[in-house]
């Protein structure tokens, strides 16, 4: 006799999650927003493997990225690892496929990647990321133009309050000179970047732990970083404090080339400030880099990152392939719209369902249905015919926006009746004008 199958629990591993269609709809819509905002710039699509060598993807995030790499041994004996980001991958491919790809190369890149790190509010160990970068080129041209790809992205998701935070690790490096901890840049830089989470005396004690810095270099240090974000005022500023290091003043003229480029492009400049503290914890950054802050829930950290990575893609080729580029933050971005109650409440991508009356007229209602979707409405017909109630109870849990009902007294006058749901109301219109009736109305709704 078969003994009877052990259930296995049904569970999640922690930092992984299950998407139901009502987290799905938001997140489909994120995804065609950047890829419709990345194209208005002339980036094109690629992919890359989930998997690389684990020598492709080692040393090029740093320590702690390396500890939280999804590393192992494959069926082939291989070591591999998961990528943790779509940039190293980037910097491999190029390198890979430059001679056919052709110079300066614009790419966006929508997918998946892994860190074993710890779970938190808007992070997780698995995560989409939605790249964009220019490969190729040093003009300062591509770093205007990455700021405003981050300002066209964030107008076209639906807000209005984000600040595009700005700085350039050459300045910051220039200033490490200035207090002459050049040659411990990483671990300052790395300290630096969580000023706004552990604070300044966070950040003393971490730079006591990590460098040889000694307490008048740590104060120089954090005054500097502590400067209110701003333009004009910064950067003059920042004139007077790197007076005289070659390297700094380079990276102070690229910020105001930068602030000029997005004013002279006619973006709203306010959104864009000079922010001394952000340093951007990875070790490829060469130059500009970008952090986005949302002003209604700025507690949830930037939603949008990156820089200009000038040397990755040595590691890979004799060949020089600078980069700048940048990542929407899909999942914080989800967690923010939703604690902001900006994602719709739908389950459904259609716009209208079909109440099935009668299922005698079953070719009917298909018919009527097969008419809507060629004039380009999304319809679900509901599949049995229940009754009345427990149909719209399924419409609204949905989230339609309205519901066809033709009954047998519709059918012999030649009518459907419409009911939004937003509000209860109802339209009657001849079953031949139906799906231009409902395509104005969709418009109408939308716009109201």
């Amino acid at each position: 006799m078969n003994q009877p199958t052990e259930r296995i629990e049904p569970r999640t591993l922690k930092g992984f999650r299950d998407f139901l269609p009502q987290s799905m709809m938001p997140r489909e819509a994120l995804i065609e927003t950047a890829r419709r905002v990345y194209r208005s710039y002339g980036f094109a699509p690629i992919d890359t493997p989930a998997l690389e060598l684990a020598e492709i993807l080692t040393g090029k995030g740093g320590e702690e990225t390396d500890r939280q790499l999804y590393r192992f041994r494959d069926p082939g004996d291989r070591d591999v690892a998961m990528r943790f980001d779509l940039t190293v991958p980037l910097a491999r491919f190029v390198a890979q496929h430059a001679n056919e790809l052709g110079m300066p190369f614009k790419r966006y890149h929508i997918a998946t990647v892994w860190r074993g790190e710890s779970p938190q509010e808007g992070r997780y160990r698995e995560f989409m990321q939605c790249d964009f970068d220019t490969i190729g080129s040093t003009s300062i041209a591509t770093d205007i133009e990455t700021a405003l790809v981050i300002h066209d992205l964030m107008r076209a998701i639906g807000f209005e309050q984000f600040t595009i935070r700005l700085n350039n690790r050459k300045l910051l490096n220039g200033l490490l000179a200035k207090v002459q901890l050049p040659q411990h840049a990483i671990p300052v830089l790395r300290a630096i970047d969580k000023l706004g989470k552990i604070g300044v005396g966070g950040v003393s004690e971490e730079l006591k732990r990590t460098t040889p810095a000694q307490d008048d270099q740590i104060r120089q240090l954090l005054e500097l970083v502590s400067t209110k974000p701003g333009q004009d005022d910064v950067l003059l500023k920042m004139e007077g404090l790197i007076a005289g290091n070659e390297l700094g003043e380079m990276g102070l003229g690229e910020l105001r080339q930068v602030i000029q480029g997005v004013k002279a492009a006619g973006a709203a400049s306010e959104k864009f400030v000079i922010d001394v503290s952000i340093a951007r914890g990875l070790d490829y950054y060469t130059g500009t880099i970008y952090e986005t802050l949302l002003g209604e829930l700025p507690s949830i950290g930037s939603v949008c990152s990156g820089g200009r990575y000038d040397n990755l893609a040595k590691l890979f080729t004799s060949q020089e392939l600078p980069g700048v580029g940048a990542s929407l933050g899909l999942d914080r971005m989800l967690a923010a719209m939703e604690k902001l109650g900006k994602l719709p409440q739908v389950q459904t991508p259609a716009d209208v369902m079909i109440v099935q009356f009668d299922a005698d007229r079953l070719g009917d209602y298909l018919r009527l249905a097969a008419q809507l979707r060629a004039a380009g409405i999304g319809v679900e017909l509901y599949p049995d015919a229940k009754k009345l109630g427990a149909q719209f109870k399924y419409a609204d849990r949905k989230g339609f926006r309205a519901v066809i009902v033709a009954g047998a007294n519709e059918w012999s006058q030649g009518i459907v009746q419409i009911k939004w749901l937003a509000d209860g109301s109802q339209t009657e219109v001849p079953v031949g004008d139906g799906a231009t009736k409902v395509i104005e109305m969709l418009r109408r709704s939308a716009t109201n």
